[in-house]
């Protein structure tokens, strides 16, 4: 009996570190314009640390009792930072991953708990550096042209339409009838949005997103601000738990998230000295508290009477070509509508859940059929309402609206925006200004008053 028990023992403690072994299932590449993300699909969850070597360039990724039962052969690595992946087990318990690299990164790494879509996931971004000219080559390769705001007429701009394709590589958004991914889907009607747009004088579209990969939420407001938007727009694809629901919708911010999100951007101290731009046309680097809030709930008002506005106009549009599931532009807290400077909106292009609604979104005629609806609105908006400085804004008035303006000790660019009813970003790109900084005695333009 006490030779059974301990064969018994024996065969439980061999057989004990195979069962806590954490299992790699799956390994995802993924490259964007400043980084690229790796993912792991574990069966549970690891503890991890990675670090960096250097002649060659490597990173190092240990992941505690755990073994690769994946392949990960495949893996897109012709362009980006990885050139190769190579594994091994560090110990008899500890995997050991390590990529070669093309040049520096700088690695951060997180994991992620379950959710409907995937297990846990050991997550790593790898952030392009520019300091080596192998790294730099490597990622201009699968970077975006420097995007720039040219005159188009007696130094009239252009309207800027900063135009966000929802989700994107490890997040496919909502998965629909017939396994339709609404990434997929919202990024064919963004670039169709996009080259209607580029052919409509006195118009400049701005793709966030140009492939699959991810942005973050708050990083696509940053890419549009960087582009000097008139207007946001992020395409989306919805889904609902019952395959009746359809129908397309507008949102924009609601005002209890606009008035919470003002109060966020005055706590947070790395936002007190971002330019904002767009409506607003105002930094908050050099105001005391009062006044900061004063001005920022101005920005953040005028925004969201024009995204109420252009809404209208856009959902209308869309009416004319699309089932609406709410008649009127509806007002919610979602993330990439936040920005204090910028009016924004949230288009849902119909429900994915719904199968002859996501017959139709995956079809390049419907898809056409949105954009241009998307696209009349938007220009139907600007038609009426040209921002002060732009193309359209000279057409509509049959002049240039410029007039010249000597600066004088105490003016600011800001109290200059404010005297002459325009922004900040406009008066920049009237005048070619990379920075804030004006000196007294120069000459700028600014509108007509």
């Amino acid at each position: 009996m006490r030779i059974v028990l301990a064969a018994f023992l024996l065969i439980l403690q061999l057989a004990w570190p195979a069962q806590g072994y954490a299992d790699v299932q799956g390994v995802r590449l993924w490259h964007a314009p400043q980084s690229s993300r790796l993912v792991f699909d574990l069966d549970r969850a690891s503890e991890h640390k990675i670090f960096t070597l250097k002649s060659p360039d490597r990173l190092v990724i240990d992941i505690e009792n755990a073994r690769l039962i994946s392949s990960m052969q495949g893996l897109p690595m012709e362009s980006g930072p990885v050139k190769q992946i190579r594994s091994a087990m560090r110990t008899k318990s500890d995997l050991r991953i390590v990529l070669d690299l093309r040049g520096k990164v700088d690695p951060k790494s997180f994991q992620l708990k379950p959710n409907q879509k995937y297990g846990h996931r050991l997550v790593v971004d790898l952030y392009h550096q520019g300091n080596n000219a192998q790294g730099k080559a490597q990622a201009l390769q699968i970077s975006k042209p420097v995007f720039e705001v040219k005159d188009t007429l007696n130094n009239q701009r252009d309207i800027v339409i900063a135009i966000d394709a929802g989700h994107g590589g490890e997040d496919p958004g909502a998965i629909g009838h017939g396994g339709v991914h609404e990434k997929k889907v919202v990024l064919a009607i963004a670039k169709r949005l996009e080259k209607l747009l580029k052919k409509e004088k006195g118009f400049k579209p701005y793709l966030v997103r140009k492939g699959d990969y991810y942005v973050g939420l708050r990083e696509r407001t940053k890419h549009a601000r960087k582009a000097n938007a008139d207007l946001f727009i992020s395409i989306h694809a919805d889904a609902f738990r019952s395959p009746k629901a359809r129908g397309a919708s507008v949102f924009a911010l609601s005002q209890r998230s606009a008035t919470s999100e003002a109060a966020r951007w005055l706590a947070d101290k790395e936002n007190a000295s971002d330019l904002i731009g767009g409506v607003g046309g105002l930094s908050l680097d050099d105001k005391e508290d009062v006044l900061a809030g004063v001005l920022l709930d101005l920005s953040m008002t005028a925004s969201l009477s024009m995204s109420l506005d252009v809404g209208k106009m856009v959902l209308g549009s869309m009416g004319k070509i699309a089932r609406l599931h709410k008649h009127k532009v509806e007002q919610a807290g979602f993330a990439v509508l936040k920005s204090p400077d910028i009016p924004s909106l949230l288009v849902e292009t119909g429900f994915l859940s719904n199968p002859a609604e996501a017959r139709k979104l995956k079809g390049a005629s419907y898809q056409k059929q949105m954009a241009k609806a998307i696209f009349k609105g938007i220009k139907g908006y600007f038609q009426t309402s040209p921002p002060v400085g732009t193309l359209l804004a000279s057409i509509k008035t049959g002049h240039s609206q410029l007039n010249q303006y000597t600066i004088s000790a105490g003016d600011t660019l800001s109290l200059i925006a404010q005297k002459y009813a325009t922004s900040m970003s406009n008066l920049k790109t009237l005048n070619g200004l990379k920075s804030s900084s004006i000196r007294v005695g120069q000459v700028i333009k600014v509108p007509a008053s």
